[in-house]
């Protein structure tokens, strides 16, 4: 099939790259004229374990190709894909206007039969809103299909290539059947490709992310309890993972979460609600708890220095707002470091493939040293940020004759709190009873 994806940002390049892998001819629109020069000679603009291998062999093959040219795109694909920004607004909800300025000029460009894809993430009642703004620019058929994508970062080719589900929002029978097919080569172990109505498409993808965002929250809520009485977050996460009903993933307390995804899409659907006059009260709770969440081991960082963070070494080891991925949108380290260098303290950092969208933000403000190591020599103290693999097992020995002081506080409790002990450090961590 031939397939156009407006956008390549991270979900319209994966989109892509991945529709190209099963045979399809895809071409990717971007207005960047750089990106798409670089993309053109074969650079991955973006860090996602194994999209670079799928990027380079379609490329040469000839059936993924890039272009500035929304006409030349609407012209070559029988499948639309919109996979544009939907940024937070200021009041919270979703910036629907490159959306919709995509869905005015490609009905200025329709001239035959096509399906529009919503593949970004959008608010109920979206689909209707590019209808109406498309079919004011054209009387060509065509239909709008809601098609929310289901990718997490550090898995996105594995998620893509093998989905749990394929969600589709249509109402029309030669949309879905086109989908379908589209969609076949990706479910051939059974699982289900679901159809329904556009608005439940979009509500869907909502509902999972906020209600994924509602159970990490309610997890940190209860790891901060344990540490007021005394109980172990990681044998009560045990204790409630085992049940089926709840399941083990997404009990893992933090520093709250991040990403470009679960902040930006919780505001969205709660200023949806209000905009239907429905009040999500636990979507309240959630996003304050986890802007608090951010910034929980700042009180104890401070009372471990009696308030004097001036000229403090404070090395951080991640940046990134969850390992296997280089985006550091609403990453809790961000916020850490705010805070410290309010305090006076000097940062040195290292992550494996985050650093140098950390360096735009932040400059010279901070060090970004070249491994973990190197990061923590004469360090008053470590915070860990994020769970590369790289940080769970690390030579203590040497980490503590590299530091000024053996002081470590983990937002991502990666270390047993008896072994670390046994290796001389205090240890603050999130749920579990300090070690000193």
């Amino acid at each position: 099939m031939k397939i156009s994806v407006i956008g390549t940002g991270y979900v319209g390049l994966v989109t892509g790259t991945c529709l190209a892998e099963t045979g399809n001819e895809v071409l990717c629109i971007d207005i960047d004229k750089d990106k798409v020069k670089k993309m053109q000679d074969g650079v991955v603009p973006i860090y996602e374990p194994q999209l670079d291998v799928i990027f380079e062999r379609n490329i040469k093959a000839g059936r993924l190709k890039f272009s500035t040219s929304l006409e030349e795109g609407i012209k070559h694909g029988e499948i639309i894909f919109l996979a544009l920004p939907t940024p937070e607004d200021e009041d919270g909800s979703a910036d629907l206007s490159y959306v919709l300025g995509a869905a005015s000029d490609i009905g200025k460009l329709l001239t035959e039969y096509k399906v529009i894809v919503d593949k970004s993430t959008v608010p109920v009642g979206t689909a209707n809103r590019v209808a109406e703004t498309v079919a004011k620019e054209t009387n060509v058929e065509f239909d709008v299909v809601s098609n929310p994508e289901f990718l997490r970062e550090g898995f996105a080719v594995e998620d893509f290539l093998k989905p749990e589900r394929i969600v589709i929002g249509s109402s029309s029978d030669k949309a879905t059947e086109l989908m379908e097919r589209l969609y076949k080569p990706f479910v051939r172990s059974g699982n289900p490709i679901i159809i329904m109505d556009e608005k439940s498409a979009e509500l869907t993808k909502y509902a999972a992310n906020s209600f994924l965002a509602t159970k990490i929250t309610f997890m940190n809520e209860i790891a901060n309890f344990c540490e007021k009485v005394g109980a172990d977050v990681d044998m009560v996460r045990i204790g409630m993972g085992t049940d089926s009903r709840i399941g083990k993933r997404f009990l893992f307390p933090g520093i709250g979460y991040g990403g470009s995804c679960f902040p930006k899409d919780v505001k969205a659907l709660h200023k949806s609600g209000k905009d239907n006059n429905y009040n999500f009260d636990i979507l309240n709770a959630v996003i304050k708890v986890n802007d608090l969440q951010k910034r929980i081991l700042l009180p104890r960082i401070d009372a471990f220095f009696k308030g004097d963070l001036k000229d403090k070494k404070i090395a951080i080891w991640g940046l990134a707002f969850k390992p296997e991925t280089d985006d550091i949108r609403e990453a809790p380290a961000l916020y850490i470091i705010e805070d410290l260098l309010k305090s006076g303290a000097n940062i040195t950092t290292f992550d494996p493939e985050a650093m140098e969208n950390v360096q735009r933000k932040f400059g010279d403000q901070i060090s970004f040293e070249k491994d973990m190591y190197t990061a923590v020599e004469n360090a008053d103290a470590l915070i860990i940020c994020t769970e590369w693999s790289i940080f769970r097992t690390p030579d203590f020995s040497k980490l503590k004759s590299l530091m000024k002081e053996p002081v470590i506080f983990d937002g991502r409790n990666l270390y047993d709190v008896k072994d670390i002990k046994e290796e001389g450090f205090y240890y603050s961590s999130i749920g579990r009873q300090a070690v000193k």
